[in-house]
């Protein structure tokens, strides 16, 4: 091994369970399976040509993300998954031999990425409520780190920024990559694509594992200036040059065609959610406000890693971290409204046992 495999440490996916019949509410997937169309597109797909290469700039996927969005194809990047994405642009922007600024809670890969590519990391931490101080990212000389990465909405908070404070951090880092993470944004956040035009250190990073249901099917996207597009695509070229295959180009063109199906599902994750805040709330949670599609929340006579063990004994998963300062907290995805019932029924049934 290399002596930099030797010190790393990799992430820890949420766990993916063999056993059947559980209540998955730990990995944020959408509950909802995704159009019918989708998967017809899929099948079809699947179908005819498997034997040659897709088409490595997935150009027809790039063209209707575009459109979606209202950007040029030459400001859109793909990559399998959006972990992969990210991946590429701390290898294409953040190896500055600087400090990476990012919150002190927040996606965890983001500094495994760091530690794979040494890259110097610098948490700012977020306020006792769990929000985002952007005025502790201002006031630094840009030349004196080598970037911005948050996610927002924030995971695994679910806090979101509003888009006057993203505004914030371009401008007091312009000579800089500013990486906006939104894989949460379609459950309530708002997303920082409108900025793209007018910010050319502006790299936003979408998925369409969760709002678009197709955590499966491994696509992930970047939106930035052309000029970004291409240091991306130039590592990608230099990794692999076919990151998308023939499946999920078409599955996500259908994907973003949906747009009625897709409203549909997003606005029934976010009501369940809401229902969900208040029956938590109920048995004496304090729920942090999310939008995304999942919640964070801890009960204040309760260890977290106790009750995310004794709803895995009653069937149900949920994510805990052993994280400073967020340890006695459990995220919880957010599921159809009958995964939700059964998550509070197994919650109630935990707390009335006797101590």
């Amino acid at each position: 091994m290399s002596p930099v495999l030797l010190h790393l440490l990799p992430y820890v996916p949420g766990e993916q369970p063999k056993v059947a019949g559980l209540v998955k509410l730990n990995t944020n997937e959408n509950p909802y399976p995704p159009s019918p169309k989708v998967v017809a597109a899929i099948t079809h797909a699947a179908q005819q040509g498997l034997q040659l290469y897709p088409d490595p700039e997935s150009a027809p996927l790039r063209q209707a993300i575009a459109n979606h969005l209202g950007l040029n194809p030459s400001e859109v990047f793909l990559g399998n998954g959006s972990d992969e994405v990210l991946a590429h642009a701390f290898y294409a922007f953040f190896q500055q031999n600087l400090p990476l600024l990012m919150p002190d809670i927040s996606y965890s890969f983001y500094k495994v990425y760091c530690q794979l590519y040494g890259i110097p990391v610098e948490t700012v931490p977020l306020r006792e409520d769990m929000g985002l101080e952007v005025g502790d990212y201002e006031g630094r000389n840009a030349a004196d780190v080598a970037g911005v990465v948050i996610a927002n909405p924030n995971a695994p908070t679910g806090i979101g920024l509003p888009l006057s404070n993203i505004e914030r951090l371009l401008l007091a880092h312009p000579k800089r990559v500013v990486l906006v993470d939104e894989a949460y944004v379609d459950f309530g956040g708002e997303s920082a694509v409108a900025l793209i035009g007018r910010y050319p250190n502006l790299l936003v990073v979408h998925t369409l594992s969760k709002s678009r249901s197709l955590a499966g099917l491994r696509i992930g996207y970047a939106c930035g200036q052309a000029h970004l597009i291409e240091a991306l695509t130039r590592v990608k070229n230099s990794f692999n040059s076919y990151p998308l295959d023939r499946l999920a180009i078409a599955g996500g063109v259908v994907a973003f065609e949906e747009q009625t199906y897709f409203e549909h599902t997003r606005q029934a994750v976010m009501s369940s959610r809401e229902g969900l805040v208040l029956s938590l709330e109920d048995l004496g949670f304090k729920v942090l406000p999310s939008q995304a599609n999942f919640v964070f929340a801890k009960h204040p006579a309760h260890d977290a890693a106790w009750l995310a063990g004794a709803l895995r004994d009653r069937g149900v998963l949920v994510r805990h971290f052993k994280q400073a300062r967020i340890d006695n907290y459990l995220r919880i995805s957010v599921g159809t409204p009958a995964q939700c019932d059964q998550l509070i029924s197994a919650i109630a049934a935990v707390l009335a046992e006797p101590a």
